[in-house]
């Protein structure tokens, strides 16, 4: 009789492993949970792209005569205004050179004006018939070698004056300057390779590819907008949305053979310098009207192999529901295209002990904190 008992005890613990969640759980106490309402938002129909940040100018900086570099005037990765100097070359072998070039332009032109003074005295012995043809055109030839020869010395004079100016590096642009490869002291010339660079920084340049399905698709829609009004928005890799919007302003006139796609460019505002040259984001062609959709966050999302779910709360207990993730959605929102109407209180947090059909005592948590 004992034996019988035990095993009716052993019988009873097995089967309650087995029991529905509810008939377990304590029924004066309640899961506490944290809610959020799925909400019925405007949402742009997108498609979205992986693309590249890239500057609108880019300038390597380098050295266009060889010379001792004597100061570097810039603090790197700063601002900097177009034509501001950054480096300053030794200048003294140049002003020499300018100066030599000058005297020799000095003398040259002092030689054309003698030969000018020839030739006019010679014009006039041969007027008089006392000077003959040979020595008037001895002396016409003598002034065209004296003007060839300023010619050429004022050429270079220019030159030297040009190679002196080259000693100042200045900027050919406004933007963002990078790292310095030289220091002060250093030799540098035409051969010394990149000195710095300088990306340009508002507006920036978007580029991202299309694949070719997308692009026909795109192509043959009959009410397709101009592509110059194509709002593009994009999203950092934190999931976080970009504030400014953009513009298409270049499609590509061939296709890349080896992937199958065109390259797509917009031009994206950059005021506050967010962007950055060579940064990968995510990029959203807003092409169509927004519509209403049930948006949850990503954190109340569960996958198994039967699909994506997550739970309501629905008459005080926790009830699962299998959904359809679509694309859109705001930062780490999620747009639930099947399985929610909208208005549900959606579980995100303490999904950890969550189980169908178990008591839950909801609490609201903030969009914000829902997000983290």
């Amino acid at each position: 009789m004992a034996r019988l008992s035990l095993l009716l005890c052993a019988l009873g613990v097995a089967g309650g492993l087995a029991l529905p969640a509810e008939a377990q759980q304590d029924p004066g106490s309640a899961l506490p949970v944290g809610t959020v309402v799925a909400e019925r938002k405007a949402i742009d129909k997108a498609l979205d792209f992986v693309g590249r940040v890239e500057a609108v100018s880019r300038v390597e900086v380098r050295a266009r005569v060889t010379g001792f570099l004597d100061a570097v005037l810039f603090k790197e990765g700063e601002l900097i205004k177009d034509g501001a100097e950054l480096y300053r070359i030794e200048p003294d072998l140049f002003e020499a050179a300018v100066k030599q070039a000058q005297g020799a332009l000095e003398r040259s032109r002092a030689a054309q004006s003698l030969a000018e003074i020839q030739l006019d005295r010679a014009q006039e012995l041969l007027n008089r018939n006392s000077g003959t043809v040979v020595a008037r055109d001895q002396a016409r030839a003598a002034l065209d070698q004296a003007k060839g020869a300023v010619t050429g010395d004022e050429a270079n004079l220019q030159t030297a004056r040009i190679n002196l100016g080259y000693t100042q590096i200045a900027a050919p642009i406004a933007g963002k300057v990078g790292r310095t490869s030289v220091t002060k002291g250093n030799v540098v010339g035409p051969d010394s390779g990149v000195l710095t660079s300088i990306v340009s920084q508002d507006p920036m340049y978007v580029t991202f590819p299309v694949s070719q399905r997308e692009f026909l698709r795109y192509q043959q829609g009959g009410d397709r907008p101009d592509r110059s009004k194509v709002g593009v928005r994009i999203r950092f890799q934190d999931g976080s949305e970009y504030g400014q919007v953009g513009r298409v302003d270049f499609v590509n006139i061939s296709v890349d053979r080896a992937t199958d796609t065109v390259v797509v460019r917009a031009v994206m505002p950059n005021p506050a310098g967010a962007l950055r040259d060579g940064q990968l984001v995510r990029v959203a062609l807003q092409v169509g009207a927004p519509e209403q959709k049930v948006v949850v966050p990503q954190a109340a999302l569960i996958a198994d192999q039967g699909g994506v779910y997550l739970f309501i709360v629905e008459d005080g207990r926790a009830a699962m529901r299998r959904v359809k993730a679509g694309a859109g959605g705001t930062g780490p929102d999620t747009v639930v295209e099947e399985g929610l109407s909208g208005g549900e209180l959606v579980i995100v947090d303490g999904l950890q002990r969550v189980r169908p059909g178990i008591l839950v005592q909801a609490t609201p948590v903030s969009q914000s904190a829902s997000r983290i």
